[in-house]
């Protein structure tokens, strides 16, 4: 047994036990991929664009869909309604081939997804069984050249003709060119296209058409123009490319009409009167494709930290005074501050996305009435998530490259193909700093119900008025996060830095007071500047992205407090309550300099701090390869060629110990 101040953990943990809590609710979804996707489906170091096109659109087709990959869609066209399912195996998908997941996300996230969400039971009947089987591959064409966050200006129109009762799908300049669409440039038959619906000669805002963009033999359709996006850092197998149309003509039942219908006679109608309400609504259904990325990108971290973790398990570097042996890298105090802080980082972010998934299934798979309140917090969440999670992934992974020397610099060890995939998750689904400034917006009370968009921030006289404090939105387990935090007594001098409520309540005091200093700069800036709303706003925008860090910080920590209850195992339960602790005081160390300031720690505590780290760091280090091997990663699913040497050096040091000979590995 070992203890540092807090619970102690066990030498010896059931990791059948670690990674039932691991795996959450759909522990079924991710075994079944555990023991069906094999060694065809994984990366092929070193071949070209072409090639990873051609592999990548075959095994496809190949995914047993009955997996789960497509299980969102309805029963009564081959899925299983089952949300939740298809983001956990999109994420297991992204541990086997980030560009197979990034490929299976195009056609059954977004693209499927769309249809699904945004159609009626026309589009329904026509196309998702043959999107469901592959027979029918497609695009999601959002995104322009000069418009990426922005969608709600998409410079795309399409305009209704009540003659020929048709619509006119056009690109008015080259910065409307519907830019780095997956499945564009090779594969895709048809599209999703987003852009401003025009009828008697008045626009309706951002709407979606199921438009066919190539014949049955690959050929661009008259009037459609596909380019592909060009070379690319990652992502090889993923055919991104260029769409333009020139007047092309759209029957109009292929408007995807389930949010705004167009009469025969071009008579505008929804059951949302709002413009702005009903264009967030209607992206609001397509938020799963956000959760996914972010899940994926934890998946990612997850296999990097698993490589690095075991291989620093068995390289040795350097040696000691007196000893006949190198010492392990993992045993360094300066790789352990590398990686075991990481590693909480990445339990926690997956208890919070456990969580979200398993909420976000709850709204999108019921037949009731959304509750849009619910739906609106979920779309928050899963902004900042997405925006912790691939920030958490970028960092992570090219830590775990450093962390294992030249051989981490190495195709066949995986980590270069993990750094160079990955790399562009920061940016798509969202671009994370447009995410935190929504993550941030949520949180000024009465916003989400008078605005939604990105423009409501020129309002800078109704945020003055209206916005008085925080509503804190609790993750789960919220009694007994209130219980822990209340109990906290009032003098933080007399609690230890490993109590948990004290450390959420630290999380929670500094989220209030950077939203408190943030509205307040508002409100200022609103007295002083009320003619030039913009610059209101710009000088507080690295408040405001701090406002939404902070949130997104406690709402992990408590998620992970609540993964911690689901645990039935006591040594479990011990170890990631130590793991916790760790992923609690990091994110305090890593602030402290605010805290100083804010007078939320003194100087012995901001060093006493510091001191319970490196005490955890030590208490870890013996659980480090349970704690990623909890990860439930199958070996062949690493592809590393460093660790299929693993047993070879485990049996070569073995028998250097019994022979008592000095062990030198080499550099």
């Amino acid at each position: 047994m070992s203890v540092s101040g807090g619970v102690p953990v066990s030498d010896h943990i059931d990791l059948a036990h670690l990674r039932e809590v691991l795996d959450g609710p759909w522990a079924d979804v991710r075994n079944a991929l555990r023991d069906h996707l094999d060694g065809r489906f994984l990366p092929v170091y070193g071949e070209t664009g072409d090639q990873a096109r051609a592999r990548i659109s075959r095994l496809l087709t190949e995914l047993p869909t009955e997996l789960g990959i497509a299980s969102a869609f309805p029963t009564e066209y081959g899925g299983r309604n089952d949300v939740g399912g298809s983001i956990v195996a999109t994420e297991m998908l992204a541990q086997v081939d980030l560009s197979l997941m990034v490929k299976a996300g195009v056609q059954w996230g977004l693209f499927g997804g769309a249809v699904s969400a945004l159609g009626t039971k026309r589009h329904h009947d026509a196309y998702l069984r043959d999107i469901i089987s592959g027979k029918l591959l497609g695009c999601f064409a959002m995104t322009e050249t000069g418009h990426g966050s922005d969608v709600q200006q998409l410079r795309t129109t399409c305009t209704y003709d009540p003659h020929t009762q048709t619509f006119d799908l056009h690109t008015p300049h080259e910065a409307a060119r519907k830019d780095y669409i997956g499945n564009a440039a090779r594969d895709g038959r048809m599209a999703v296209v987003f852009a401003q619906l025009v009828t008697n000669g008045r626009r309706h805002g951002v709407h979606a058409w199921l438009v066919p963009i190539r014949d049955a033999q690959g050929n661009p359709l008259p009037g459609v123009t596909i380019g592909d996006a060009g070379a690319k850092a990652g992502l090889l197998g993923v055919d991104n490319g260029r769409l333009s149309f020139d007047h092309l003509t759209v029957p109009r039942d292929m408007l995807l009409d389930r949010y705004g219908q167009v009469g025969q006679d071009g008579t505008y109608s929804s059951p949302i009167e709002n413009d702005s309400r009903r264009f967030f609504t209607m992206l609001g259904t397509l938020v799963r494709g956000r959760v996914s990325v972010g899940g994926a990108a934890s998946a990612a971290t997850r296999s990097a930290l698993t490589i690095a973790v075991r291989y620093g398990d068995i390289r040795r570097q350097f040696g000691t005074p007196g000893a006949d042996r190198e010492v392990l890298l993992n045993d360094y105090l300066a790789h352990q501050r590398k990686l075991l802080p990481a590693l909480p980082t990445t339990y926690a972010l997956h208890f919070a996305q456990t969580e979200l998934v398993t909420a976000l299934h709850e709204v999108q798979s019921g037949d009731g009435p959304v509750d849009e309140h619910r739906q609106r917090e979920l779309e928050s969440r899963a902004a900042g998530l997405k925006a912790a999670q691939t920030w958490h992934a970028t960092r992570t992974i090219q830590m775990c490259r450093e962390a294992c020397g030249g051989a981490g610099y190495l195709a066949e060890n995986r980590l270069p193909s993990l750094k160079a995939d990955t790399d562009v998750f920061t940016t798509f689904e969202g671009d994370n700093t447009v995410l935190l400034q929504l993550v941030a917006k949520g949180l000024l009370t009465g916003y989400r119900d008078a605005f939604g968009s990105l423009d409501g921030w020129g309002r800078a006289s109704f945020v003055a008025e209206h916005v008085r404090e925080m509503v804190l939105e609790r993750t789960a387990a919220r009694s007994l996060i209130e219980r822990l935090i209340s109990a906290v007594p009032g003098r933080d001098e007399e609690v230890a830095v490993t109590d948990r409520g004290w450390q959420l309540k630290v999380f929670e005091d500094r989220e209030r007071h950077l939203l408190d200093g943030a509205v307040r700069r508002l409100r200022n800036g609103a007295a002083t500047k009320k003619d030039h709303p913009f610059d209101i706003f710009n000088d507080v925008q690295d408040h405001v992205l701090a406002v939404a860090a902070a949130h997104i910080d406690r709402v992990t920590l408590e998620a992970f407090v609540a993964g911690i209850e689901d645990a039935a195992d006591p040594a479990v339960r011990a170890l990631l309550s130590r793991v916790c602790d760790l992923y609690a005081l990091s994110v305090i160390e890593t602030n402290k300099g605010w805290l100083l300031e804010h007078g939320r720690l003194t100087p012995a505590r901001s060093k006493a701090v510091t001191g319970v780290v490196n005490g955890l760091l030590k208490e870890l280090r013996p659980h480090m390869r349970t704690l990623v091997d909890g990860f439930g990663i199958p070996d062949a699913w690493l592809h590393c060629a460093i660790l299929r040497e693993e047993p070879l050096r485990q049996e070569t040091m073995a028998a250097h110990d019994a022979a008592g000979d000095p062990q030198t590995v080499g550099a």
